[in-house]
């Protein structure tokens, strides 16, 4: 976990716009923003992804999950937003640490459906 991109921003060691943060969970800006508003909502504690969740992580994802709708209104999304958890390799995760993306487009705009 030492070499882990997230962890280092949750510890301050890598800069990152922050949008959001708690005792449990901080929330930045994609560095390669997908839509208008592109968040990364990430856990303080080191989850590889999905697959790896425990019982005991029940209470912070489900923290995580309220938390989505709040940030997108505070972000402007009226007309609604995307979230995406990938998971592993093959499901297109690059960050070996479990992440929400939070999209969606200020404008009229709507998101292209994959």
């Amino acid at each position: 976990m030492n070499d882990c991109l997230f962890c280092k921003i949750e510890k301050g060691e890598i800069p990152s716009s922050k949008v959001y943060e708690d005792e449990d969970v901080i929330v930045f800006k994609d560095i390669a923003p997908k839509a208008d508003v592109h968040l990364l909502v990430v856990p303080r504690k080191h989850i590889i992804g999905l697959n790896d969740l425990l019982p005991e992580d029940q209470a912070l994802m489900g923290k995580m999950m309220l938390l989505l709708p709040k940030l997108a209104k505070e972000q402007g999304l009226e007309n609604g937003f995307r979230t995406i958890i990938n998971t592993g390799k093959g499901g297109g995760q690059e960050v070996f640490h479990i992440h929400i993306h939070l999209l969606g487009n200020t404008s009229k705009k709507s998101l292209p459906f994959v």
